[in-house]
């Protein structure tokens, strides 16, 4: 695909934008959508607002896709009751206007009604909706930057109706479209790819470790079964014991937050569920997203757990675990085993990798899910002797890095196609780069 610039280009005006082609313009979003509104929430403790036939859209259901169905439905008697509430037709452009989902796009595939904290844009007048689309996700961090307010960010209706997108001729803009819909989907395509097979090596990865930290390395080992529904056989010389016969169990604790010098200049690692991330992607931990102080410590139930320690993540995404490489505390969402000499820490790790998938059956909780210390204190290991959990973790140190590689190369691949990808939007949509030939000679997308 080769692409070059248009023959003359003028200042828009506007920053985001930059130079356009000499016959563009740049206007206000008013201009060219008749209908710019929102909606509403109806309560949910009176009427008979909910369960009914209606669409009702939220910000997170805006996912830079059609919306043809949507998790919450509402009645004709909500539509009556509530004056800000409305349907928009197919093709309405919605825009995220609060908090985290801030900018994100979508559009109606049926038509529905919104909640107040998406911006809907319907009645095209001079514009192509699907070329409005593609201009708003170029002008993505634009949108952004018109947002006010701290802890719940916002960009009202009136920023909206005054942000100013590139305009070319309506013909333009439908080359435009079907250009980047193209090639928008022939990358879209590769990043599936990608994915697909980052999810193949992920499952490949946590058999080869599966197989090894619960069947060993002989194949040929007679086997034994272990009692345990998740762990089946284990080679018939193991040992398989309830983990905290093995590792001794400690819990944490939250100094109180109403005592600034428990937090303030803090230089002890604290490992809590800000850390979870860390946890899901790395066998060890060596710096906490939040430290305290020893005076926090020596006023609460928080100890100091050794260097080499497994911690282990209770509550939320109960299961996530790593090894500490120097002493820290952790707080009440987490647990920590210290190893015995039965068990090597980066052992028991992967036990716990393993263990995760089936960690649900002792979990409660409707809204955020916890493991008690009771049902923590009936999980089960395998034991190998010792010199054999050495050569299980010898084995792995060699194979996972192989895994760890492949992802690796697949989720750059994708960081680079999505940039491609938007560096491509934004050049179609703000005219540097002229598609007009190269949309009129491609066939139409499907």
């Amino acid at each position: 695909m080769s692409v070059g610039p248009y023959p003359e280009y003028k200042d828009s005006g506007v920053e985001w934008i930059g130079a356009i082609p000499k016959p563009w313009s740049a206007k206000r979003l008013s201009f060219l959508f008749r209908v710019i509104g929102s909606g509403t929430t109806p309560p949910t403790d009176g009427g008979s607002y909910y369960d009914g036939e209606l669409p009702w859209v939220t910000t997170g259901e805006l996912r830079e896709a059609g919306i043809s169905d949507t998790a919450k439905k509402l009645t004709y008697d909500a539509l009556t009751a509530f004056s800000t509430l409305r349907m928009y037709p197919p093709g309405t452009l919605l825009i995220a206007m609060y908090g985290a989902t801030i900018g994100r796009l979508g559009w109606l595939s049926v038509s529905a009604c919104t909640n107040q904290a998406c911006c809907a844009l319907a009645a095209p007048q001079g514009v192509i909706p699907r070329f409005a689309f593609f201009a708003l996700l170029a002008a993505n961090e634009a949108l952004i930057l018109l947002a006010s307010g701290g802890g719940q960010p916002n960009i009202n209706q009136e920023k909206i109706r005054a942000f100013r997108l590139p305009m070319p001729s309506l013909i333009e803009q439908e080359a435009i479209a079907a250009f980047l819909d193209q090639e928008t989907g022939k990358i879209d395509a590769l990043v599936a790819e990608q994915e697909r097979l980052i999810a193949l090596l992920k499952e490949k990865r946590q058999a080869v470790v599966s197989q090894a930290v619960t069947k060993g390395l002989n194949p040929n080992a007679p086997m034994k079964d272990s009692g345990i529904e998740w762990l089946g056989q284990v080679p018939a010389h193991w040992e398989v014991v309830r983990v905290k016969q093995v590792a001794r169990l400690e819990s944490g604790h939250t100094p109180s937050k109403q005592f600034s010098e428990y937090w303030e200049g803090g230089d002890i690692d604290w490992v809590s569920l800000n850390d979870s991330k860390h946890l899901a992607a790395n066998d060890y931990i060596s710096e906490t997203k939040m430290k305290i102080t020893a005076l926090g410590m020596a006023n609460s139930s928080a100890r100091l757990l050794p260097e080499g320690a497994v911690v282990f993540t209770r509550d939320a995404t109960v299961g996530l675990a790593a090894i500490t490489t120097h002493p820290m505390a952790v707080s009440q969402h987490l647990i920590a085993w210290c190893p015995s000499r039965a068990i090597m820490a980066l052992y028991l790790l992967r036990v716990f990798n393993i263990m995760k998938p089936f960690l649900d059956a002792f979990t409660f909780g409707a809204t955020i899910k916890t493991i008690g210390m009771a049902d923590v204190g009936k999980l089960i290991t395998p034991l190998p002797p010792i010199d054999e959990q050495a050569q299980i973790l010898t084995f792995l140190e060699h194979e996972l890095p192989i895994f760890d590689t492949l992802i690796t190369e697949a989720t750059q691949a994708i960081t680079l196609l999505r940039e491609r990808r938007a560096a491509l939007i934004s050049a179609a949509v703000t005219g540097k780069i002229d598609v007009r030939a190269l949309a009129t000679s491609q066939p139409e997308a499907a």
